[in-house]
């Protein structure tokens, strides 16, 4: 296998290399391995102070990334700290701000600050508010001084809609819901207005010496993601990802870190078949969902039927998950909504381990099952993924008085399914039973 990044650029790698091999219980040489190979990311701006670094990679745990950041109608930087402070007590592993509107340099330095795990952007949205918010005017200078900010300040990883050309646009016009994703809508309308190629494409160049500099993990965005049942795995979709797989071949060229975004609402019957189609468009550059969504008709639960499209897609392929909360569709997620997404998609990425055998996932489920058998309540609060939430609901019923009780309220004492287990092996194991 061809390295991807030359050894001087793995030996300014050398310190987070270690310390994400610490997190995955691994030697360090299986990490650098598999980041020169490119088959995984380790998103690590030297510029990130109080990172603790995480690998994104089929070799390693499944990560849970958080989306945060006001829009132009609410929220504010108070509340947005707040909800990093929330999904990061949730367990969120990656966390993106995707702020639009004004003083979004200010929240993101705050931000970076507070946030010891890798941090993202989407570039392009401040690009746009610096230009006046009229999403076809943006300056592609602005944008690519932008890029050059963001990685000095210490982001660690930045969507980059690079894939979306100006062909694309005609097949994604035949669609039910179009273009879905902001940055996706704004390349494609700066297009239409100007005639001109993606600038992103065009100086594509320009944008890998500034990541390159500042060690910033490209993450490819997908423009053309569908937004619907109908929409998936279509013309416009695949155009946009054979483009993806070109910008792959030449970030690693460059020596520049890169993951590949992925659809957005997909059956549930396709998202094998997407996940595979990304591998080997991509040359098994890891993959980084959002979901994918597996039905339409849920809003206010899709941060449900997300889940269940994301533990397919880690099953198959995928090697980051992008939350998605209960507010998906209908508004900026609140506090408890950011909380209740994160921890979807972490049983998401726990199950999808599991399922695809990856080494040690099932000893945390095999720990709980002990606790069970032994009606340890507060061993299996403590190893619940959402400890908090599972002894309040069961205190709720039982009150405080946990070490002795053998029975929850769902069987009873008599009924409980387990006692009488128990009662049947202790018998068996009688002096004189045959």
């Amino acid at each position: 296998m061809s390295t991807q990044l030359d050894e001087a650029r793995l030996g300014r790698l050398t310190t987070a290399i270690r310390m994400a091999a610490i997190a995955e219980k691994c030697r360090p040489g299986i990490v650098r391995a598999e980041i020169a190979s490119g088959r995984a990311v380790l998103p690590a701006n030297p510029a990130h102070k109080n990172l603790r670094p995480a690998v994104v990679g089929r070799a390693f745990r499944t990560k849970v990334n958080a989306n945060i950041g006001f829009s132009t109608e609410q929220s504010s930087c108070p509340r947005e700290i707040k909800k990093l402070s929330v999904a990061l007590a949730a367990g969120a592993d990656f966390i993106m701000d995707l702020s639009v509107g004004k003083n979004t340099a200010g929240l993101r330095r705050t931000m970076l600050a507070n946030c010891p795990v890798p941090f993202g952007t989407v570039p392009i949205y401040e690009a746009v508010c610096r230009t006046g918010g009229a999403v076809e005017s943006f300056d592609p200078d602005v944008l690519l001084r932008v890029i050059a900010e963001q990685a000095e300040q210490g982001v660690d990883f930045m969507t980059l809609h690079a894939g979306i050309l100006k062909e694309h646009i005609p097949l994604a016009m035949k669609r039910r819901a179009g273009i879905v994703s902001r940055g996706g809508a704004i390349l494609a309308a700066w297009m239409n207005r100007h005639r001109k190629q993606n600038p992103l494409f065009t100086r594509w160049e320009e944008v890998l010496e500034i990541c390159k500099a500042h060690d910033v993990t490209v993450s490819l965005g997908d423009g053309l993601r569908p937004g619907c049942l109908a929409d998936a795995s279509d013309a416009a979709q695949f155009a946009e990802l054979e483009t993806l797989g070109k910008l792959v071949r030449q970030c690693r060229k460059r020596g520049v870190q890169v993951m590949v975004e992925g659809p957005g609402h997909v059956p549930f019957n396709e998202i094998r078949m997407n996940m595979e189609r990304e591998q080997k468009a991509c040359q098994g550059a890891p993959f980084y969902v959002l979901g994918p969504v597996v039905t339409d008709v849920a809003p206010g639960y899709d941060h449900i039927s997300s889940a269940i499209g994301a533990t397919a897609a880690a099953t198959y392929g995928a090697s980051l998950l992008c939350y998605v909360t209960p507010a998906e569709h209908l508004g900026l997620p609140s506090e408890d909504e950011v909380h209740e997404g994160v921890i979807a998609f972490r049983i998401a990425a726990h199950a999808a381990d599991v399922a695809r055998g990856l080494k040690n996932a099932r000893n945390w489920d095999d720990a709980m099952t002990e606790a069970r058998i032994n009606f340890d309540w507060e061993r299996q609060f403590q190893l619940a993924m959402d400890g908090g939430k599972a002894r309040a609901r069961f205190r709720k019923i039982a009150g405080k008085k946990t070490k002795s009780l053998d029975h929850c309220s769902m069987c009873g004492a008599e009924f409980c399914a387990m006692r009488i287990s128990q009662k049947i092996s202790l018998a068996r194991k009688k002096p004189g039973r045959q």
